[in-house]
């Protein structure tokens, strides 16, 4: 019986407040937006925050926990200056043979530390398949170079000992060359021209969304367009740099010519560009805490082989992706502040047109408390009110931050992910702005003396 008592009242309580809220829609509109803009805000913000913890944790698959990255320095000096050329001509650079293989053998054997070691070589080249040309990227690895990179082979196989030692023309290809060489069939034990050597395609590794953010602040290829072969064979039957050519000996920074008559000619300063024989190489240690020690030996002992030359550079990618989301661990704690103000302003406004409320309706108050109301029932019935205009601003912000999270990732690419628990957070944050706000004008009602209320004017 008292049960039904007290859902009588609320349903009396909600259809008044209605009435009231409905009776002043545009004031009740000015008051909520506080409301409105700080909820649309959390969702917004916490959109962003999932979305750039998606892209850290899948940043953080593609580099890998515990890899040391070492990429080479090209020599990219032009001629230079008169006087820089004159200097060169007297005192050449220090030679240094470079990022080879003998570095990746020599890392492999010395430091215990090392897992595993994956060097890479990068040609930019073409491949054809019935008559059609499309540029790729030919990628020399090593077979450590999948599980070293967290990449899984579809379809297929990884390449044998026996196949990367032999230099075999076998590649493995991504998935996109898949699609776009073999429409609606399998890649797998075909053949495709690279170049000028046919391959044959033994595996197909596993379709992976790499962002432009990505690409551009981890140095990470879109890796479903690469062909991938055994690094015995991309330097076998494509490009090896150590290979002497017949071309003008290079010595540092300099060049020897030799002229008529077996007399050595000027020595001339030029640019090396690129010596090294590979272009990447990736360290995995063992352990995390042995990152930062081990890219220290690792600097000391390139350098000690390169002749004292720093011709290369580490990096340690987790590193990187941890100031990346400090970064954006600091936006979203500005992004909160901006909706707890928000929410904070939409408060005091509930509580500011309440109070004013409260003194427009003394006279009702007067009259409600005279036929029998008590000051529970008056409590209660501003703060129905209360919460009303909260939840209504509420789920105006639901709306409003949803569709900002959607034009916000089709205007600045920045990848937003809406959660059914952060649409309700909102919504509880909204309920509870307006019952706490709300506490304060339903007291000063309730406290009215009902014979003083009805004489109010």
């Amino acid at each position: 019986m008292i049960d039904k008592i007290y859902i009588e009242k609320l349903k009396s309580n909600f259809s008044e407040a209605v009435r009231v809220i409905l009776a002043n829609k545009i004031r009740t509109l000015l008051t909520s937006l506080g409301i409105i803009f700080g909820v649309a805000a959390v969702i917004t913000m916490l959109a962003i925050g999932n979305g750039a913890e998606k892209e850290i944790l899948a940043q953080l698959e593609l580099v890998g926990v515990n890899n040391i990255v070492i990429t080479p320095i090209p020599d990219d000096d032009e001629n230079g200056t008169e006087e820089e050329q004159e200097a060169g001509a007297l005192e050449a650079k220090r030679f240094s043979k470079g990022l080879d293989m003998l570095d990746v053998a020599s890392i492999t054997q010395t430091i215990p530390s090392v897992k595993t070691v994956s060097p890479e070589i990068i040609l930019e080249t073409y491949v054809i398949k019935k008559g059609r040309q499309k540029s790729v990227k030919l990628i020399g690895i090593s077979a450590d170079y999948f599980s070293t990179s967290n990449i899984s082979i579809e379809s297929g196989k990884n390449f044998s000992d026996a196949q990367s030692e032999n230099a075999l023309p076998v590649c493995i290809i991504g998935k996109k060359i898949e699609k776009k060489l073999f429409t609606g069939e399998s890649a797998i034990g075909k053949q495709i021209k690279v170049k000028d050597v046919w391959l044959q395609v033994i595996g197909i590794i596993e379709e992976k969304f790499i962002s432009d953010n990505a690409q551009e602040n981890l140095g990470i290829r879109d890796m479903n367009l690469d062909i991938y072969v055994p690094i015995q064979t991309f330097l076998v039957r494509y490009k090896d740099r150590k290979i002497i050519s017949d071309e003008p000996i290079e010595r540092g920074g300099g060049m020897i010519f030799f002229g008529g008559g077996g007399q050595q000619g000027p020595k001339k300063r030029i640019a090396r560009g690129n010596y090294h024989q590979i272009d990447k190489l990736v360290v995995q240690v063992e352990n995390s805490s042995q990152l930062n020690a081990t890219a220290d030996v690792l600097s000391r002992m390139l350098k000690r082989r390169h002749n004292g030359m720093l011709d290369f550079e580490i990096s340690i990618p987790i590193q990187l992706l941890k100031q990346q989301q400090k970064t954006k661990q600091i936006f979203n704690v500005v992004l909160s502040i901006i909706a707890g103000i928000s929410l904070l302003i939409g408060g005091i406004g509930i509580m500011n047109i309440m109070l004013a409320s409260v003194l427009e309706r003394t006279k009702e108050i007067g009259i409600i408390r005279a036929i029998g109301a008590t000051q529970e029932d008056v409590i209660l019935q501003f703060l129905t009110e209360s919460v009303l205009v909260s939840i209504g601003g509420g789920i105006i912000g639901i709306f409003l931050g949803v569709f900002a999270s959607y034009i916000l990732e089709i205007t600045t690419g920045i990848e937003t992910i809406l959660t059914l628990s952060s649409i309700l957070l909102s919504f509880f944050v909204a309920t509870l702005i307006g019952l706490i706000f709300g506490i304060a004008p339903a007291k000063a009602a309730a406290s009215k003396s009902p014979i003083e209320a009805i004489r109010h004017e």
